[in-house]
């Protein structure tokens, strides 16, 4: 199968586009920044590396974020943008906690971590940001996220304190993502983690991809551009792509 990446123009609803993206079967392409793995003095190489890749889309986030320069990273994206401004590729906050919340962003993933039963991460973080968020002029994409299990901890179940699902059980796996459609989330994200050895498995997303109806994202353990082929071609609307670019950033020229 050709796979079409577009280009996201600069505009109010990025949601629209996603899910306009799917009916019309053009795949998207995150390119997610942790600040705490971020150098600033080397921010232009960066971003002018992300400028010259297939990306749609910048996420920012991580399951810590620690170094406090997430104002300063957007900007410097902003500012080293080919098209100055608002910038070329939305950005796109996927943040840990409301201490993540930055303004000049675009859009942010107000996520709930569905397949884990830690009330901090299913309400209580997202009960803290709703007053910060109300103040913003984010566009707010309330997303079902889950915890696949991966063959490794990770960042995500060390710091959220909860069980992946296990990739075995991919019927739970599809009612968790089918709860989540259910409960009014936007979007559903299958997730790996960070680093994770094991990506999500093509069964996996093809299972809940043929079964909701809104925009699927897959991200986590995806270290090369077959693996972004593959969660594509099982039926992956949007792939997020990691540790591959921050351990390479000429990933996308291999």
């Amino acid at each position: 199968m050709q796979i079409r990446f577009i280009r996201v123009p600069i505009m109010t609803n990025i949601y629209n586009h996603i899910l306009k993206s799917k009916i019309e079967n053009e795949k998207l392409l995150a390119i997610l920044l942790d600040p705490d793995k971020i150098d600033l003095d080397k921010a232009e190489i960066l971003i002018e590396k992300i400028n010259q890749s297939p990306a749609t889309h910048i996420f920012i986030g991580g399951s810590l974020v620690e170094n406090n320069i997430l104002d300063e990273l957007i900007s410097k994206i902003r500012q080293f943008s080919p098209f100055g401004g608002r910038g070329a590729l939305p950005i796109v906050l996927f943040p840990g906690n409301p201490s993540q919340i930055s303004d000049k962003a675009d859009a942010i993933l107000f996520l709930s971590l569905i397949s884990g039963r830690n009330s901090d991460y299913l309400i209580e973080h997202q009960v803290k940001a709703a007053p910060i968020l109300k103040k913003t002029q984010l566009e707010i994409i309330s997303t079902g996220y889950i915890l696949i299990e991966s063959g490794t901890e990770t960042a995500v179940e060390r710091v959220s304190k909860t069980t992946p699902l296990d990739r075995n059980n991919p019927e739970y796996i599809l009612q968790t993502a089918q709860a989540g459609e259910l409960l009014g989330n936007k979007l559903i994200y299958l997730e790996a983690g960070s680093g994770a050895d094991i990506a999500v498995p093509r069964e996996i997303i093809k299972k809940v991809s043929q079964n909701i109806e809104i925009p699927l994202i897959v991200g986590g353990g995806i270290i090369d551009l077959q693996g972004i082929q593959k969660a594509y071609d099982s039926g992956a609307d949007l792939v997020v792509i990691g540790t591959a670019f921050e351990k390479d950033v000429d990933f996308f020229n291999k």
